[in-house]
């Protein structure tokens, strides 16, 4: 893929997409960002490609337009899109209880509240269904959010990771701790997802690596997205960093002794065990943004495209518990099969449009699909905590900024 600045052609102001030059520039110049890359596209069609700076600092190699980077929770849209894909053909409903599917989750127990012990527990006595799986609504949680629950989870070293034993251990092991909260009662960001990978396989009778291959990657010609590298694509492989307290980036992975390699990896983490790469994770986008459909095949929908980019809570994610998350106000934000909905920019205080959706990953990187300006949008870097610098945030005013048409 080669730099663009289409925009004149599809409604963007060129000049003010520059603009995304100098951002993206002033985080690497000022060694914030390692290197970044962002893409724009409307009506099907580029209006923007830049990249700039390095994927490996050290050594000088230089950011390229087909730099292999860590999706981590990029994945989550894409096994939501997974198991959608079985619930049209009729194999489950969404509010079957997930135990109907993974039995090892039936009488699970839920943390009291103010619960000081992980053994200060009460009885479940909400139903988790499938759908609570795909809002994150189950009362699963994340290691690194803290609390009784989270401090377990890292004692445990239960995070879903590419050397666990198998995707089907893992869930077992969730099985042996309780939930943060009854099913559906709150969102909350954990591994609910893993449970979602593991519906798949379960339903499907496939591996989530082989059901990816076969019903997703395949069709999209995403050749640069797997949950292993190929040893012959590591060179693209971008390394990882994380600020240090003068914010100076600290390596934290590289490509050579990265825990993705193909060899090495065991567990297919649908919450976040993918590597991709910005035009392999455009066909994936582009997908939702034509409802279902890419180069003459169909991989959803249309319906169940817009079902899955609707609201699927009450109110938004700040009445559900999660005012804030990363760096982004969840006012005005809700959540459906799988991503992230925007429902009313003006108390978001974050430019959108109304029905935007999409994700983002833990090293920093993010993508939306705005059904109003008919547009993609996907930024990707490789710098972790994604709390770090509000990226999303002024990403959104770089790009509506540009847009005249």
């Amino acid at each position: 893929m080669d730099r663009t600045n289409n925009g004149a052609a599809l409604g963007f102001d060129p000049a003010r997409l520059d603009r995304l030059n100098d951002w993206m520039g002033r985080y690497v110049d000022a060694g914030r960002l390692p290197g970044a890359v962002t893409l724009i596209a409307r009506r099907g069609e580029l209006a923007f490609l830049d990249w700039c700076g390095k994927r490996n600092v050290a050594e000088g190699t230089d950011w390229t337009a087909d730099t292999i980077v860590r999706a981590y929770s990029m994945s989550k849209p894409i096994t939501s899109v997974a198991l959608m894909m079985l619930y049209e053909k009729g194999l489950f409903h969404l509010d079957d209880p997930v135990a109907k599917w993974l039995p090892e989750l039936a009488g699970l127990k839920v943390l009291k509240k103010g619960a000081t012990s992980i053994d200060d527990v009460e009885e479940c006595t909400a139903t988790m269904t499938i759908t609570h799986a795909l809002t994150h609504r189950t009362g699963f949680t994340y290691g690194f959010q803290g609390g009784v629950l989270g401090d377990a989870y890292e004692a445990r070293k239960l995070a879903f990771g590419p050397k666990g034993e198998s995707l089907e251990a893992g869930v077992k092991e969730l099985a042996e701790l309780p939930l943060a909260f009854q099913p559906g009662s709150r969102w909350n960001y954990g591994v609910s997802t893993d449970v979602v990978g593991r519906l798949v396989e379960v339903i499907s009778g496939q591996d989530l690596q082989s059901f990816f291959n076969d019903h997703i990657l395949g069709p999209l010609g995403m050749e640069d997205t797997f949950f292993g590298i190929p040893d012959s694509k590591l060179d693209r492989f971008a390394e990882l960093y994380t600020p240090n307290e003068d914010l100076s980036l600290k390596l934290v992975d590289t490509a050579q002794k990265t825990v993705y390699r193909e060899a090495g990896v065991k567990t297919f983490s649908g919450g976040g065990g993918l590597q991709s790469t910005i035009d392999d994770y455009w066909k994936f986008a582009e997908m939702l943004r034509a409802k279902g459909a890419y180069d003459g095949g169909r991989i959803l929908g249309p319906r169940t495209v817009d079902f899955m980019a609707s609201n699927h809570l009450e109110g938004d994610l700040a009445a559900n518990g999660q005012p804030v998350f990363s760096e982004v106000s969840y006012a005005g934000i809700g959540f459906g099969l799988g991503f992230a909905v925007m429902i009313d920019p003006p108390k978001s205080e974050s430019m959108g449009s109304p029905g935007d959706f999409g994700w983002g990953g833990m090293a920093s990187t993010a993508f939306w699909v705005d059904p109003v300006e008919d547009m993609v949008v996907i930024f990707m870097t490789q710098l972790m905590p994604s709390s770090f610098y509000p990226i999303r945030k002024e990403l959104r005013a770089l790009v509506h900024q540009a847009l005249v048409d």
